[in-house]
């Protein structure tokens, strides 16, 4: 393999490894460079390694992490997971999902639902979407969220079976509000027990007598309209999971799906309320993931495979195309840095300053979700990136940044090393990262004033370490590292 072939295999293994994992370390691009791109495709689509978090550590560090009722435990919590997950793409799914079916703690007073949903869409969420679709009609946090608690025979609530149609699986302009009434009696009866429901209306915290934390399912058949519905030009007695298996085989299902999967893995599209109004940015692409969802029953992960072995995802024009948002920024930044085995604080740092920049965590702004693109770029989020990421890379006592500092001196030429290969050295290990011009000769210029570094002494090499650092700072804060 020539150096020019084995530089873009690692580009293109980089791209895939950001957007279909939270970034990688320089070893592990190594690894799975080595291992290939279809097989790394396949071991991130079937993953076999276990996640073996430590849970007593914890539980005996964070008590409040236990039942995780409280909201700032349970994005911590997920942090943390994000963080040590050895099935990175099952977590980022896990994430597509909850930014999809958006679902907020703050209406349910208490987290612990929300993160059980989390755990649902790890579960299911690379599956049939169908599955996918049942288990979500049957979350207690879904259920109370949109309301289908008060969907009863004698009086529907739409509430949960516009969401469905409109934001969950088909899209806006693809069924009458008629629809709309039919879907919500299919679900009368599909509620939630185990719940002092008035006391959550009233914001009461006499949940008695389960707590909060015990929410189950149940179809009551009593509730339940066994009249005759009329749902997208089909007739019968449907219940939920009829009305899904219609959905579920509507050509606009898998379109509205792979819009939203080519959003999240390939670049950024207008928001979501807009595609009624906007065509797809590459309607070839969406053709390709709707063939893949027929022809698997409706399979994700097909989707995904048929996604990242395409041409459109590993084309350059693709890399760096899309925003971080700011979980990936945090996620991302922290498993760079390494040592996070064991539970601290960081991780409640970590997701409130995510929510600083705009994503916060098991409390998305609405029932559409967060919209991503440039919807994460502002004033004020953009300098919480920049002094996160700062702060984190400027660690000095992280293996992960000693790791990165080792690999910079490895690049030292007679136990020196020009600002230009100083610069060009942190771009590769943390990308590889196509800077502009501009903004690499701005750094080069900056690392000009500290002349060649040395590493021909203990002194030098403890001052020229410092330089090292510095300038990992810098990238990690450039525009261009805000990319994906």
């Amino acid at each position: 393999m020539t150096s020019v072939q084995a530089n873009q295999d690692t580009a293109l293994m980089a791209h895939l490894l950001r957007r279909a994992s939270f970034g990688a370390t320089p070893e592990e691009l190594e690894l799975a460079t080595e291992r290939g791109y279809e097989n790394t495709v396949e071991d991130l689509l079937n993953p076999v390694e276990i996640n073996e978090l430590p849970e007593d550590l914890i539980r005996r560090y964070h008590v409040d992490q236990s039942d995780l009722r409280n909201r700032a435990s349970g994005a911590a919590y997920w942090v943390y997971r994000m963080v040590n997950s050895k099935r990175p793409l099952e977590e980022k799914m896990a994430l597509f999902w909850h930014r999809v079916f958006a679902t907020a703690a703050t209406k349910l007073i208490q987290a612990r639902v929300v993160t059980s949903q989390i755990e649902m869409f790890r579960n299911y969420g690379m599956g049939s979407f169908r599955d996918l679709l049942v288990q979500l009609s049957k979350d207690p946090a879904m259920l109370m969220w949109l309301d289908n608690q008060d969907n009863h025979k004698e009086s529907i609530n739409e509430n949960f079976g516009r969401e469905i149609l409109e934001l969950f699986s088909m899209g806006a302009g693809n069924y009458s509000e008629d629809d709309i009434k039919e879907c919500a009696r299919a679900f009368t009866g599909w509620r939630v027990v185990n719940t002092d429901y008035m006391a959550i209306k009233m914001r009461n915290n006499t949940a008695r007598p389960y707590g909060y934390i015990a929410w189950q399912f149940e179809y009551d058949e009593e509730d339940h309209d066994h009249g005759i519905k009329n749902f997208l030009g089909e007739s019968g007695d449907f219940n939920g999971e009829d009305v899904i298996d219609i959905i579920c085989k509507q050509d606009a299902t898998p379109r509205f799906l792979a819009r939203q999967l080519y959003h999240y893995f390939v670049a950024d599209e207008p928001p979501v309320p807009q595609w009624p109004l906007v065509e797809p940015r590459d309607p070839k692409a969406i053709d390709l993931m709707v063939k893949a969802y027929f022809e698997s029953d409706y399979s994700i992960g097909a989707m995904l495979r048929v996604m990242f072995n395409s041409e459109f995802f590993k084309a350059e024009d693709a890399r760096f195309a899309r925003i971080k948002s700011p979980a990936e920024m945090v996620v991302g930044m922290l498993r760079l840095a390494g040592d996070l085995g064991v539970p601290s604080l960081e991780t409640y740092a970590a997701a409130s300053v995510s929510a600083n920049m705009g994503q916060d965590l098991l409390n998305p702004p609405s029932v559409e979700g967060w919209q991503g693109g440039e919807d994460w770029i502002n004033t004020g989020a953009y300098v919480q990136r920049i002094n996160f990421a700062s702060k984190v890379m400027g660690d000095s006592s992280k293996s992960g940044v000693q790791s990165l500092v080792k690999r910079v001196e490895g690049q030292a030429d007679n136990s020196q090393l020009t600002p230009e290969n100083l610069v060009d050295s942190c771009l590769n290990l943390l990308g590889p990262i196509p800077l502009l011009d501009t903004s690499r000769r701005g750094l080069i210029d900056y690392a000009g004033k500290w002349g060649n570094l040395r590493f021909d002494s203990p002194e030098a090499i403890a001052e020229s370490e410092k330089h090292i650092i510095a300038m990992l700072q810098l990238v990690v804060t450039t525009q261009e590292y805000q990319m994906v």
